[in-house]
């Protein structure tokens, strides 16, 4: 059996789409709830923090793309600091006690990490060393 290659940016984009779809999952499945509704209808939420959720979702999509077509040393630090700050946006909004919200948290977390884990192995230079 031949062995499947994938190329580190392409399980970098595929990890990316994994974390949004998760993100986006949990919504999803949040919106079931009666009292998530009730609690989203009853709450004034500042537009700037609105701003500030806008633009932390938006890096996921973003880096799909991004993983794609970044040389390495761009790419390393651009999913470094990509997953920091979406790390930082999942913990602002923590989840409650129900086992749903935390399995979905793990989920997220996990891929994070292995994002990081990837991009930190992506090299420094693209300069390719000649073999004599």
């Amino acid at each position: 059996m031949e062995k499947l290659k994938i190329t580190k940016q392409s399980l970098l984009s595929t990890l990316w789409i994994f974390v949004l779809l998760n993100m986006i999952f949990r919504d999803l499945h949040e919106l079931a709830k009666k009292s998530y509704i009730e609690k989203i209808l009853s709450s004034e939420i500042a537009e700037e923090l609105l701003l500030v959720f806008g633009f932390v979702l938006e890096i996921p999509i973003l880096m799909v793309v991004l993983s794609k077509i970044l040389n390495d040393k761009t790419n390393k630090w651009a999913n470094l600091v990509a997953a920091l700050i979406v790390f930082f946006g999942l913990l602002s909004t923590a989840p409650s006690a129900d086992l749903d919200d935390i399995f979905f948290m793990i989920m997220k977390c996990a891929a994070l990490l292995v994002i990081t884990i990837t991009a930190w192995k992506l090299p420094l230079s693209t300069k390719k060393v000649e073999q004599p």
